[in-house]
């Protein structure tokens, strides 16, 4: 009896919403991937909680697939962190030389503030934040940590890749290669 053939390796950018769980179902009826990625046999390289938004790699590829998502090679993840207050110096260097969390240090970050201003009469600031980590809520922990708590979270890019010209809900094939 013939083996049949390999699928074909893919790998899906998906810029995933905000309250989108990064599954393919959900009993509570929540919105999954199911809802915006209808090709099969691909699964996510990693994880983006429901409440944060941004890139999500998704695979059919399982070496691609552990390459990605293992915390062992160190893929930079960067992301845009809104923060509530404004980030003082002292501040952003704790992120860059690494955070005591309850589950160790940090690795060190890259951080810089960025210029975006939505409302001036609302003290929010946007950072930038480059981890090479990939621990639960790890950002969100990290900023706390920090004195400056997380109101909105967006991963621009893992690696290579990045959201550049998707928008929230849209995705697009790229080639499966690792990087």
């Amino acid at each position: 009896m013939a083996k049949p053939a390999p699928a074909e390796p893919q790998l899906l950018l998906f810029n995933k919403p905000f309250d989108v769980l990064t599954q393919f179902n959900d009993e509570g009826g929540r919105a999954t991937l199911k809802d915006f990625i209808p090709v099969p046999g691909v699964y996510p390289a990693g994880r983006l909680d429901r409440d944060s938004e941004g890139l999500l790699l998704l695979t059919n590829v399982g070496s691609l697939q552990a390459r990605i998502a293992d915390p062992k090679h160190k893929l930079a993840k960067t992301y845009w962190v809104q923060v509530e207050g404004e980030p003082s110096a002292e501040q952003l260097q704790q992120l860059r030389d690494g955070v005591q969390l309850n589950d160790g240090p940090t690795l060190p970050a890259e951080a810089r503030l960025l210029d975006v201003r939505f409302r001036k009469s609302v003290p929010t600031h946007w950072l930038e934040l480059v981890i090479r980590e990939g621990r639960n809520r790890q950002v969100r922990r990290m900023t706390a940590a920090v004195g400056l708590p997380t109101l909105r979270l967006v991963r621009v890019r893992i690696g290579p890749w990045s959201i550049e010209g998707l928008a929230p809900g849209e995705w697009r094939a790229v080639p499966a290669q690792l990087p």
